[in-house]
């Protein structure tokens, strides 16, 4: 019972990380502001020679895509009074399977929460405690954990993001090179530049990293005054 006990917790510890950082790429993928704030950071508007309510236009169909059953996407926008497709043959199929990867995000993300749930349900469900000390070292742990990720991430990204930006797709599309886009002439390449992403990553890792800080500052004050309030 033990043993299944300590598996338990290295289980949900390591849940942690996975459940906050699946978390904040669903917000990425999912925020308005982010698409306005990267088109107009890098000028995509005038890259594009798309007006603003346009491009605004295509992050919102973007949004609804990937949230939806459709297996393609079908996007029109206005460029100079004229509609026209948005993407092309290759964008299409190449965002056919991000959408898979973010749907794979999403199960991780429902996955870990259901497991952090049932975990701390588990432990308060018993009030006693050594079961709520458990739970407690069990934030800090993974807290811990998540800390030293994001730092690795944050360092990576920091002296080499276009090698592992560029490994993440060898790596994620390996049924074909579709994700192998024209800055020139495929729009889904010039709505969102390389810097957009590493901002992505950036603002994905500092809020997960500042989650884990308050997570396991709380836990840690828990256990803190339950071994103060022991000692008295």
């Amino acid at each position: 019972m033990r043993i299944l006990g300590i598996i338990a917790k290295w289980v949900f510890m390591l849940c942690l990380p996975l459940l906050l950082f699946t978390a904040s790429l669903g917000w990425a993928i999912n925020s308005l502001w982010l698409y306005s704030y990267g088109f107009e950071k890098y000028g995509i508007s005038q890259a594009t020679g798309l007006e603003d309510s346009e491009l605004e236009k295509a992050a919102a169909g973007l949004v609804s895509y990937f949230n939806s059953d459709e297996e393609y996407i079908s996007l029109t926008v206005i460029k100079d009074g004229e509609p026209f497709e948005l993407f092309n043959y290759r964008e299409i199929i190449h965002l056919k399977d991000v959408k898979g990867l973010i749907w794979l995000d999403y199960r991780v993300l429902l996955g870990t929460l259901a497991y952090v749930l049932a975990y701390a349900g588990v432990c308060l469900f018993w009030r006693k405690p050594a079961y709520w000390r458990h739970l407690a070292r069990g934030v800090v742990g993974g807290s811990c954990i998540t800390l030293g990720l994001m730092l690795a991430l944050g360092l990576g990204s920091l002296f080499g993001f276009n090698q592992i930006f560029w490994q993440f797709h060898v790596i994620s599309f390996t049924s074909n090179d579709f994700w192998l886009l024209d800055p020139t002439k495929d729009y889904l390449k010039m709505l969102f530049a390389d810097g957009y992403f590493y901002d992505v990553v950036l603002f994905c890792t500092l809020g997960v990293a500042g989650a884990a800080v308050i997570l396991g500052g709380v836990a840690g004050s828990c256990l803190w005054f339950s071994r103060k309030r022991a000692k008295a």
